[in-house]
């Protein structure tokens, strides 16, 4: 049974990311996906002029002479999100939990999708795959999708981005866009990352929670981490102990950007404070400009 709670939750946000589509992201979207895509249509004799790079080897091989791959395309796209909905999503300290942040971003993702025509699916993981569902068109599947990570409750704490990134690999082989959303908070992912960008847009989504990135002068507190359990006192009244905390956070922000950025991956930044519509515009803008050049 989904509480009425749930229901006012998912009709605001329903409404909200609507408008945001409706008012900004509609012809962002379709600038910076649509028609990016190619796919096979048929293979033709070669013609002087002719990319050599499109020569089927195999179909030359058995004819005699050259021939080429023709693309035409793709009249759709299948958009996915894989979403992180381990414990540590669990957490915020103002306004929304990384939980929410996560399904509004889809939300406003998967409408913009859908009102060109796209298909979204969604695939929750913690630290094994917990939900798939296969995608699909149309304001109902999209409204099911927001309901799932809303309502979400998780068998599992822990965080393991290899194995959804292995699991979709394996069952998803047409080219798709996908949407990565995760506080990344989570060992050795790159190899995996790497090898499903070579066949997919692949787009990392972090999310974060300013409590995070600074710790306050509250004094001695007691601090369980969500995923394993173990508790640690903390004494915030130390100001080594919060440049020490503060430094950490900087050095994994770092290393995010670095490590997305070294196999070529697309990333957005979020946190909880923020306008994600805004932040998901500038993305937007900029990846278009990088490439229309």
């Amino acid at each position: 049974m989904i509480s009425s709670e749930l229901t006012k939750k998912i009709r605001a946000i329903q409404i909200h990311t609507r408008k945001a589509v409706n008012d900004i992201l509609s012809g962002e979207y379709q600038s910076v996906f649509k028609g990016r895509g190619m796919e096979f249509d048929e293979v033709r004799e070669y013609q002087p002029g002719d990319d050599i790079r499109t020569i089927d080897w195999n179909v030359t091989a058995r004819n005699g002479h050259p021939y080429v791959k023709q693309y035409v395309e793709e009249r759709e796209l299948t958009v996915f999100f894989l979403v992180d909905l381990s414990a540590s999503g669990m957490f915020g300290s103002v306004h929304h939990m990384k939980n929410e942040v996560a399904a509004e971003l889809c939300s406003l993702l998967a409408f913009s999708a859908i009102k060109n025509n796209d298909k979204v699916g969604l695939l929750v993981f913690t630290d094994t795959v917990e939900l798939f569902i296969p995608p699909k068109k149309g304001s109902t599947h999209v409204l099911r999708l927001i309901r799932e990570i809303l309502h979400f409750s998780p068998e599992r704490t822990g965080t393991d981005i290899n194995a959804a990134l292995d699991y979709f690999g394996k069952i998803m082989h047409k080219r798709a866009v996908v949407f990565v959303i995760s506080d990344f908070i989570a060992p050795n992912y790159k190899k995996s990352m790497s090898i499903l960008s070579r066949r997919h847009d692949l787009i990392a989504v972090s999310i974060t929670d300013p409590r995070e990135e600074s710790m306050p002068n509250i004094g001695l507190i007691e601090l369980e981490d969500a995923e394993s359990g173990k508790t640690i006192l903390v004494d915030t009244g130390s100001r080594k102990v919060r440049e020490k905390f503060a430094m950490t956070a900087t050095k994994h922000k770092a290393s995010l950007a670095a490590l997305f950025s070294s196999m070529g991956v697309d990333h957005i930044p979020l946190q909880t404070t923020h306008d994600y519509v805004h932040d998901l515009v500038l993305f937007f803008k900029a990846r278009e400009k990088r490439l229309r050049y």
